[in-house]
């Protein structure tokens, strides 16, 4: 009878680290918090892997980053950046046209303003995010705070990737955007696109803003997120493949593109062998536990585990 638990417990185990090795990673970054504290508190509600940027000159941006970040929620700071469009602009917006000095002055002051960011993004940005000259400078000044850099890819031929060369910062890119409209059909229609995206890519990020409607299809969809998923913070997706040029994906069309799968090759490494000397099934289960508590996937692992233990001590005992 103790033979048969251990077994069952390290192939269990087992079964457990090769889904974890397959299952799609999904990242949520809620966009232009620091306005509508009504709406990103509905966010805050959520699960804690889904992050905010805070515009840096919004009236709540401290309040709403400091709440997150008490919430373990991760913080970027939602930078405004010149687009190619005429429109009205947020405070402080960073052009291409800027010297160096400015526009550190300017990410200088966006990081005092937004407490605990561990990455940036860019509010609109089309104008500069296509200057390679003007992003140099960008990635430069970020250099110094050592954030990552999240970039919303507002047009096809963003140079952010190319800023970042001979820097310490990391670039990592959205997929999809959820609410490009207001319709609650669309938004499920974008989510689901980037659970696929995640599914076929091993990776996806997501971005949407906290609006009424946003914020209710989250919250049904995130509740029956599927089982080959978890949800993810950015910075777990730091060193998952990047395109090297520009990945823009419209929201009418996938991306057809797909990066290299990093997790390919993994199950043939795992490799379990039973103990040939009896082993305390406690210990056994330890040693598993121990062996996925650094992956990205923990999340995932303590779902099923908890279902497998609970459906174990719920089983009348011969």
């Amino acid at each position: 009878m103790h033979y048969s638990k251990l077994r069952t417990a390290i192939l269990m185990g087992s079964l457990l680290l090769a889904c974890a090795a397959q299952a799609g990673k999904l990242s949520i970054v809620i966009d232009d918090v620091g306005y509508r504290p009504h709406e990103e508190n509905a966010v805050m509600q959520m699960p804690t892997a889904v992050s905010v940027a805070v515009l840096p000159n919004a009236p709540h941006a401290r309040m709403m980053a400091t709440k997150a970040h008490s919430q373990g929620r991760e913080v970027l700071i939602h930078m405004p950046m010149a687009p190619l469009s005429k429109q009205s602009l947020e405070p402080n917006t960073l052009q291409p046209s800027m010297n160096s000095e400015e526009i550190q002055r300017l990410i200088r002051n966006a990081v005092n303003n937004v407490p605990y960011a561990v990455g940036m993004n860019n509010h609109m940005g089309s104008a500069m995010t296509s200057s390679l000259p003007g992003m140099q400078k960008v990635m430069q000044a970020l250099d110094g705070y050592q954030l990552y850099f999240l970039d919303s890819m507002t047009i096809g031929n963003s140079q952010a990737m190319r800023a970042a060369a001979g820097t310490h910062v990391k670039v990592i890119k959205r997929k999809v955007f959820l609410d490009d409209t207001a319709n609650p059909d669309d938004i499920r229609r974008q989510f689901n696109r980037a659970v696929e995206l995640a599914r076929r890519s091993g990776s996806a990020i997501a971005i949407g803003h906290p609006r009424p409607a946003t914020v209710k299809v989250l919250q049904q969809m995130l509740a029956t997120l599927p089982s080959d998923i978890v949800l993810v913070k950015p910075s777990a997706l730091l060193n998952e493949p990047q395109q090297s040029g520009g990945s823009y994906v419209p929201p009418a069309k996938p991306h057809t593109v797909q990066p290299k799968n990093p997790f390919t090759g993994a199950i043939k490494q795992c490799k379990v062998k039973l103990p040939k000397e009896k082993m305390n099934a406690s210990k056994a289960l330890m040693v598993i536990g121990e062996s996925v508590a650094q992956s990205p996937v923990v999340l995932l692992l303590k779902h099923h585990w908890h279902y497998w233990l609970g459906s174990e001590q719920t089983t009348p005992k011969a």
